[in-house]
């Protein structure tokens, strides 16, 4: 008699569990444009959703402990002229989101840590360059500042947001691009097209390296994603319009490592992918359940856990990172669900009887410091994140102001940089060079004297909110 042996995973049992109802996002109007992305985008500190909105696009950002109803007049990031497709938080600041509108238009927005009195209305940057809307944007996982956006203009475009400027721009794709993920390391990207092509892009060498024909022989929209060892992990259709998943070797596509079909729902399927864990959460949009699957070596290679089912359809999800989860609970990933008027947690928890900290749960992840400049990067420089532990929890650091160098439009040519005491003081008479090393001299004194007050500032201001004073 043979036996079926179970596999032995210490994920098998996780389970998915909603927030009770006083620790939802109440009265929250969902944007209800067409647009396959996520609607949501979370952090250790925010939850960001996009809305409804009259003349333009707009989204919503609440501190994660601002739970319950939403007040109407609570202020809204305005300033995009069409409805926003697509938001993204930096995972190397957790006060800086950027935005993707139909205005053509990617914007990046600093959100203060207090609760703003009035909308925003001023992006930090405009990123000006697509011809049509901007559907897709994600920040570079390793990198500073460095931030992809995709439009209906067939582009992609690679900016340095640090100075506002593209750095590189692909022509590669015919056609409506679906999705884009980075790599580990931020070295490459995938995406996938309504020419029905998955393709693998070196974006530093502006050129396709690979490239996969119907990786799902079905007609409507796939989705792919990296996974930590560098295969590529998809979701799609079947030509029955059956919804399937696969994971491929992007360095031989010719057959799929598994397939499998999966039911015959119309709503695309949203991978979120845990890098720690491997394990990879299906939401489907318009479906009222979460599947889980964990990747590993061995066959199948994607294996089913579990199934996290509700009443409500989902609009949209968001995914929090693994620094944000508790660690104290066994959480090993939280996800926030959008219903048409709230937004709902969704905690993933596996059942431990132990109060200590599980290291086998949780290694150290990727945390908020980047591993490279963008100069670096550009050079051809790769580095995996910065990891951090959780033992003892995570603390996200206090807002840190996202600088903005912008070049001289007006000037044709890069100007040398100098510093001062490289100018040829030669050239200059000298009552203006005088005056002009005064006016340097007041302006530093004005500096120092502007940054230890804002110092004092601050350290008075967090013990305040300390409950020290």
């Amino acid at each position: 008699m043979s036996r079926s042996i179970v596999r032995q995973s210490k994920f098998r049992h996780v389970f998915g569990q909603a927030a009770k109802a006083e620790q939802s996002y109440d009265d929250i109007r969902v944007s209800k444009v067409t647009w396959d992305s996520s609607f949501c985008a979370v952090n250790p500190k925010f939850l960001a959703v996009i809305v409804e909105s009259s003349g333009g696009g707009a989204f919503l950002v609440l501190p994660l402990s601002k739970v319950g109803r939403v007040d109407k007049n609570y202020p809204l990031v305005v300033g995009h002229s069409g409805p926003i497709l697509d938001i993204d938080w930096c995972p190397h600041n957790d006060n800086i989101l950027a935005s993707g509108s139909e205005d053509t238009t990617a914007m990046i927005w600093q959100i203060p840590d207090h609760t703003p009195t009035r909308p925003i209305s001023e992006p930090i940057v405009v990123l000006e360059g697509h011809s049509k809307r901007v559907g897709i944007v994600s920040w570079h996982p390793t990198a500073r500042n460095i931030l992809l956006t995709a439009g209906s203009d067939n582009l992609i475009i690679i900016w340095n947001v640090g100075t506002g400027e593209p750095i590189i721009s692909m022509e590669d794709h015919p056609d409506l691009i679906y999705n884009v993920s980075w790599n580990h390391n931020g070295s490459l990207f995938c995406t996938t097209c309504k020419d029905r092509r998955l393709r693998v892009c070196d974006p530093r060498k502006r050129e396709v390296v690979a490239e996969r024909l119907a990786p799902h022989e079905g007609i409507r929209p796939m989705r792919a994603i990296f996974t930590r060892e560098g295969n590529i992990f998809t979701t799609g259709f079947t030509r029955m319009s059956q919804r399937e998943l696969g994971l491929w070797d992007p360095t031989n596509f010719e057959e799929p490592i598994a397939l499998l079909e999966l039911d015959t729902s119309n709503g695309v399927l949203l991978p979120f992918y845990d890098p720690d864990t491997s394990l990879v959460y299906l939401c489907g949009k318009g479906d009222s359940s979460i599947r889980y699957f964990e990747i590993t070596d061995e066959p199948p290679y994607v294996h089913y856990l579990s199934t996290y089912s509700s009443k409500e359809p989902q609009r949209g999800m968001g995914f929090m990172p693994k620094r944000g989860v508790d660690v104290s609970k066994c959480e090993i990933a939280r996800l926030y669900k959008l219903h048409e008027r709230k937004c709902e947690p969704i905690m993933m928890t596996v059942p431990r009887k132990s109060d200590l900290f599980q290291d086998d749960l949780y290694p150290d992840t990727a945390g908020p410091d980047p591993a490279l400049e963008p100069e670096e990067w550009l050079e051809g420089r790769d580095e995996d994140p910065i990891l951090v532990s959780l033992k003892d929890g995570y603390m996200p650091p206090k807002s840190r102001e996202l600088k903005v160098a912008k070049k001289n439009l007006l000037d044709p040519r890069p100007a040398p940089r100098r510093s001062m005491s490289s100018v040829d003081g030669s050239s200059l008479p000298p009552q203006l060079l005088e005056k002009l090393i005064e006016e340097i001299q007041s302006l530093k004194a004005a500096v120092l004297s502007q940054e230890k007050r804002i110092s004092d500032l601050e350290n008075k201001l967090s013990k305040y909110t300390n409950g020290t004073v």
